[in-house]
């Protein structure tokens, strides 16, 4: 087992990438701690992972409020014992977000609360707790618009997973001699609920879509492997990286400098 004796805190753990790196990250031997708003979810989700044999356990916690961010990591040494996997994968993306001139105040303040701010609280009080436990991986869940751009305009979501990539390479530096690795996941185009209902229209998928090479849009079980590989100690060397899992997109359109 990848995990085994691991204790991981997954943020966004009702649904998409969050729900299936909680079972994934369970059935490699991980205790699960999973936080989320969505209390429907969140539950279904831990007893999801108790019922193919896991151990997690469900904490609400909005990732914007510093008291939610410090009482998840406090929830889960208390379940646990420890936490060595921080998983800030947590984030909004809301339908009214556009370019910078049509996007409100209240649009861009919700997604960066959410997007960025819940990243640096997680970290603000996830890292002390992996110092406790003698170091261990942080994971958070950035984008490929925060190397490329959106073609569909989302200036909040873009500047806000911009914010997160720059926030993990920094955080990489500081907290690399103390054992703790810092990584960003950033996924291509996914099929999930969050993506979905954003490309609320055939032309706004189909707009998306043909950029992405091979042809299709993402799994989160997908990313949930992806994750699994940053979390685990296969990743041993890897810290301060943007992983890209984007069907190629990046590729397709970067320029190698």
């Amino acid at each position: 087992m990848r995990l085994k004796d691991k204790v991981a805190l997954i943020t966004g753990a009702a649904s998409g990438i969050g729900r299936e790196s909680a079972l994934l990250f369970a059935a490699e031997g991980a205790s699960v701690v999973a936080a989320d708003v969505n209390d429907a979810g969140g539950k279904e989700t831990a007893s999801m992972v108790q019922a193919q044999g896991g151990k997690c356990v469900y904490v609400h916690a909005d990732v914007s409020r510093a008291a939610d961010a410090k009482a998840m990591v406090d929830a889960a040494e208390r379940a646990f014992g420890r936490l060595d996997v921080l998983f800030n994968n947590a984030g909004i993306m809301l339908g009214e977000d556009d370019d910078a001139v049509s996007t409100s105040e209240d649009v861009w303040e919700k997604t960066l609360a959410v997007n960025l701010k819940g990243v640096f609280l997680g970290c603000k009080h996830g890292i002390p707790a992996l110092r406790r436990a003698g170091g261990g991986s942080v994971i958070n869940t950035a984008s490929f618009v925060a190397t490329l751009g959106a073609a569909t305009p989302q200036i909040a979501y873009t500047a806000s997973k911009g914010g997160v990539l720059a926030m993990t390479r920094e955080l990489a530096i500081v907290h690399a001699r103390e054992k703790i690795r810092v990584n960003a996941l950033s996924p291509g185009p996914l099929r999930t609920d969050l993506l979905m209902s954003y490309l609320n229209t055939e032309e706004k998928r189909r707009r998306r879509l043909v950029h992405i090479p091979v042809g299709r849009f993402g799994e989160a079980k997908e990313m949930a492997r992806a994750a699994l590989f940053l979390a685990s100690d296969e990743s041993s060397y890897l810290t301060g990286a943007n992983f890209l899992v984007d069907g190629g997109i990046t590729a397709a359109y970067v320029t190698p400098e």
